[in-house]
């Protein structure tokens, strides 16, 4: 397990591991985007 943390900390560091990063932070403050997720999870949810 320690070894996949290990993978997805160097993943975060590197320059597209950044860029994935600010992507996903951009789209979270994105109101639309926001209710689109909300919307997903329900659903996902609901089917279980």
């Amino acid at each position: 397990m320690s070894r996949l943390i290990a993978r997805i900390t160097q993943f975060t560091r590197s320059p597209q591991g950044r860029r994935t990063i600010d992507s996903a932070r951009r789209a979270a403050a994105d109101p639309r985007k926001r209710a689109q997720a909300r919307s997903l999870l329900g659903r996902l949810r609901g089917r279980r």
